[in-house]
């Protein structure tokens, strides 16, 4: 796609709004210490979309998963979790989340860790961050880490969101 028609696309998506769904995933979160959930309902919040769930399950697949499809069933229109993207035997967030997209975006977690790579060095191969779309809705897995969403949320998942309603929903 050329850069005048990546443009034409971004200005014939301006004012899509989302209604969003928040998920953190894990066993020692709680409302109170939840900051990365907080990040993303702030940051979309402020970008002018409305928060239609904000929950918080362990991190355990029987419970991650009939949440995130549950969601998707009722047409929301963007997921973004937090949490359960590394390597330790509890992360399973990114299983259950690939099971569940239609159409991978790639270009999202190869982003994710380039931008990563800035902060954290190589410790960025760590994050197993993934998006896409599950169904009709867009799904982004990242790391639990308040710098990590706030690098995903603010760099990649905002600025481009109302892009990525519009060829969704055209």
């Amino acid at each position: 796609m050329s850069s005048q028609t990546s443009e034409r696309h971004r200005h014939a998506a301006a004012g899509q709004t989302a209604a969003c769904a928040v998920l953190t995933i894990s066993d020692t979160r709680t409302p109170k210490t939840d900051s990365g959930g907080r990040l993303i309902v702030e940051a979309l919040e402020g970008a002018g979309h409305r928060i239609a769930h904000h929950q918080i399950v362990p991190d355990e697949p029987a419970l991650i998963r009939p949440q995130l499809e549950g969601w998707v069933g009722e047409g929301v229109d963007l997921i973004v979790t937090t949490g359960g993207t590394g390597i330790s035997s509890r992360d399973t967030t990114i299983e259950v989340v690939e099971r569940l997209l239609d159409k991978k975006l790639d270009g999202f977690g190869e982003l994710f860790r380039m931008l990563s790579w800035e902060q954290v060095g190589a410790a960025a191969m760590l994050s197993r961050a993934v998006g896409g779309l599950a169904g009709e809705t867009l799904l982004f897995a990242l790391p639990g880490s308040p710098n990590a969403v706030r690098l995903a949320v603010e760099r990649l998942i905002v600025p481009e969101l109302a892009h990525l309603l519009w060829e969704r929903r055209r």
